[in-house]
C-alpha cells in the first residue's frame, strides 16, 4: 500500500494561554500528521491540550489563547495565515467539529433541523429542503428515534445522547474532509455509545473522511483510531499504530492511562444502615401531558449508602433527579424525605428542604457561573442557609476547599482559571456548604478524564465515610458502578427492570437488558466493537 495522502500537517505547534496578564505555555512544539480516510487518536488527562490542538486543526483559539509558533497546513493552504473569509469557507463545510457538550452548543431557541441546515446552506451545498433529506438519513444511520420527525424538536426536548448523536449528524451534513470529535461518546451511556462509535466508524468508510478522535478512554479510540499520539502538559509523550501502543506502552506514563482503574472498594460503617433518607413512592412523571417518562418508580436511598442508577440515554435516569429536586412535579405518586412528605414543587419548599438535598451536576461548566470566583460560588449557599458574612464565611470557605483537596489559593480563581477536575471539586464543595443529608449526582465524572475521574470518586467516597451522606449516583459508567454502589437500580424507557444489593444485579445470572449494559463496556482491544457486533448478530440470527 503507497503513502496515503496527507491531509493535515502542523509543525512545532505552539500555543500561549494568557494567566495573569501574562503568557503561558499550554502546547509546546507538536508535530502532527493527518492522511486522507486517517483517524487520528488524541489521548491524555484534562489540562494535556488535546482540545487546543484540535480547535487549533481549524486555526481556531479559545478566547484568551493564542497561537504563537509552528505552522499548520490543511490540503497543503497555510491556515495561520488565511484571511478570516477563507476560514470562514473551511470551517464547517471542510472541517467539521463535534463539541463535548451538546447541550452547550447548541442554540436552545431553534429546531434541530433548523441548526443542521444552517451550515450546508450558508456554504452553498445545497438548499434547505436538501438539508432536510440529508438530516433524516444522518438521524436514521446514527439510531435517533423517529429520524423523520425529531429533527422538529428543540434542543431541550431530547435526551442528552439524543443530542450528541444530533451534533454528529450535524458535522457530517457538508461532507467535510476532516472531522475533530472532541470526546463525542463521554456523555453517552454504553449501549448508545457503541451506535455512535459505529456510525462515525461507517461514516469514516463510506465518506474517506480524515477524523482527530480526542478522548481521555483508550478503549473507546482504540476502537476507531488508526494511531495515537499520547499527551502530557501540551508535549508528546509517545506515538504509534494503536495496536502497537497497546501491546507494547514505551511510557511510564502511557502504561499508566493503559491500567486497570485502581479504585478500591470502600468498606464502610454499618451504624446507620437502616435509616432510610429517601422514599420515591409509585412515581410517574412527564414533561408533556399524557406522556409518561417515569412509571410507577419506587426505591429507597440509606444514610451514609449509595444508589446508583444506570440506563441507556432515555431511560429516565436525569428525569428521576428533576423530579426528587422538585424541578419537574410528578402526575402521581409521592416522596418522602426523611419521613416527612416532600413538597412536590421547588419554589413551595422549606429553605431546610432545599437544604438537605443537594445535586452536582454532570458538566461543572454550565454548573458554575463564569462571572463570579470560588470564593462567591462557594459562599452563596454559607450566607443563603447560615446567614454566615465575614471572617467566619471566609473560614468555612477554606475548610470546605480543604475538604475537596484544593487550597485557598483558588477562592480568587474564576471557573475559566480551572481544569475540569479542579471546577468538579468547586461543585462538590459548594453542595456540601449546605451540609446536606443526600447529594444526587448526576455524571460528575462523565466529563472527566479516568485518572480525574477516579480522584472525584475516592473524594466522594471519603467525604460520604466521613459525613454519613446519602448519595444517589446517576451514571452510564458500569465500572464506576461496580466500585462504588451498595444498591443498583436498572432503569429502561422509564421503568426500573431490576433494583438490588450491587451483588445481586452485577453477577450472573443477569437480567436480559443488565447482560447488554454490561457486554457494552469497551474493551481495550481494537477488535472488540466488530467481535461484538458479530455477536449480536449471530445471537439474533439464532433466535
Amino acid at each position: 500500500i503507497g503513502k496515503m495522502e496527507n491531509l493535515l500537517t502542523i509543525r512545532g505547534l505552539k500555543i500561549e494561554g494568557r494567566e495573569d496578564s501574562r503568557w503561558k505555555p499550554i502546547v509546546k512544539g507538536i508535530d502532527l500528521d493527518l492522511a486522507r480516510g486517517e483517524v487520528l487518536g488524541l489521548i491524555g488527562e484534562s489540562g494535556a491540550g488535546k482540545s487546543t490542538i484540535g480547535l487549533c486543526a481549524m486555526a481556531y483559539t479559545r478566547p484568551g489563547c493564542r497561537i504563537s509558533g509552528g505552522e499548520i497546513l490543511f490540503d497543503g493552504k497555510d491556515m495561520i495565515n488565511a484571511s478570516k473569509n477563507e476560514l470562514r469557507q473551511i470551517r464547517g463545510s471542510k472541517i467539521a467539529y463535534v463539541a463535548q457538550s451538546a447541550a452547550e452548543s447548541f442554540n436552545p431557541a431553534r429546531t434541530l433541523m433548523w441548526q443542521f441546515g444552517e451550515a450546508p446552506v450558508i456554504h452553498g451545498i445545497m438548499n434547505y429542503s436538501e438539508a432536510k433529506k440529508k438530516a433524516v438519513k444522518l438521524y436514521e444511520k446514527l439510531q435517533l428515534p423517529e429520524p423523520d420527525k425529531i429533527g422538529w424538536r428543540f434542543p431541550h426536548q431530547v435526551s442528552g445522547g439524543q443530542l450528541q448523536r444530533a451534533m454528529v449528524a450535524m458535522a457530517m451534513g457538508c461532507n467535510p474532509d476532516i472531522i475533530i470529535f472532541d470526546e463525542p461518546t463521554t456523555a453517552l451511556d454504553v449501549t448508545t455509545q457503541i451506535e455512535v462509535l459505529v456510525a462515525i466508524k461507517d461514516a469514516i468508510r463510506e465518506l474517506n473522511t480524515a477524523a482527530i478522535y480526542i478522548t481521555h478512554d483508550l478503549a473507546v479510540v482504540s476502537q476507531v483510531a488508526d494511531r495515537i499520539m499520547v499527551l502530557r502538559h501540551g508535549e508528546l509523550v509517545e506515538e504509534g499504530e494503536t495496536r502497537k501502543i497497546l501491546a507494547d506502552p514505551k511510557q511510564a506514563y502511557t502504561r499508566e492511562l493503559l491500567s486497570v482503574r485502581s479504585l478500591r472498594e470502600v468498606t464502610k460503617s454499618k451504624g446507620m444502615e437502616n435509616e432510610v433518607v429517601l422514599e420515591v413512592n409509585n412515581v410517574t412523571a412527564g414533561y408533556v401531558k399524557g406522556v409518561d417518562v417515569l412509571k410507577d418508580i419506587s426505591l429507597s436511598v440509606r444514610r451514609g449508602r449509595t444508589v446508583s442508577v444506570v440506563g441507556e440515554s432515555g431511560s429516565g435516569k436525569s428525569t428521576l433527579a428533576r423530579v426528587i429536586t422538585g424541578l419537574l412535579p410528578p402526575t402521581q405518586g409521592e416522596l418522602v424525605f426523611d419521613h416527612k412528605e416532600l413538597v412536590p414543587i421547588m419554589k413551595n419548599r422549606t429553605k431546610e428542604d432545599l437544604r438537605r438535598l443537594q445535586m452536582i451536576y454532570q458538566i461543572p461548566d454550565t454548573a458554575l457561573n463564569p462571572r463570579q470566583k470560588v470564593k462567591r460560588i462557594i459562599g452563596r449557599p454559607l450566607e443563603f442557609y447560615f446567614g454566615m458574612k465575614g471572617r467566619r464565611k471566609k473560614e468555612r470557605i477554606k475548610e470546605l476547599l480543604e475538604m475537596t483537596e484544593l487550597s485557598e489559593k483558588y477562592m480568587d480563581r474564576y471557573p475559566s482559571e480551572l481544569s475540569g477536575g479542579e471546577k468538579q471539586r468547586v461543585c462538590i464543595a459548594r453542595a456540601l456548604a449546605a451540609k446536606p443529608e443526600m447529594i444526587i449526582c448526576d455524571e460528575v465524572t462523565s466529563a472527566l478524564d479516568q485518572l480525574v475521574g477516579e480522584e472525584i470518586l475516592k473524594l466522594l467516597e471519603n467525604l460520604q465515610e466521613k459525613l454519613q451522606i446519602a448519595l444517589l449516583f446517576i451514571t452510564h459508567d458500569l465500572d464506576t458502578v461496580n466500585k462504588i454502589s451498595d444498591k443498583v437500580v436498572v432503569m429502561l424507557q422509564g421503568k426500573i427492570v431490576e433494583q438490588g444489593e450491587k451483588q445481586e444485579i452485577l453477577n450472573p445470572p443477569y437480567h436480559e437488558y443488565t447482560e447488554l449494559l454490561l457486554s457494552s463496556v469497551p474493551k481495550m482491544d481494537p477488535d472488540w466493537l466488530d467481535d461484538l457486533l458479530v455477536q449480536r448478530k449471530n445471537k439474533l440470527a439464532s433466535v
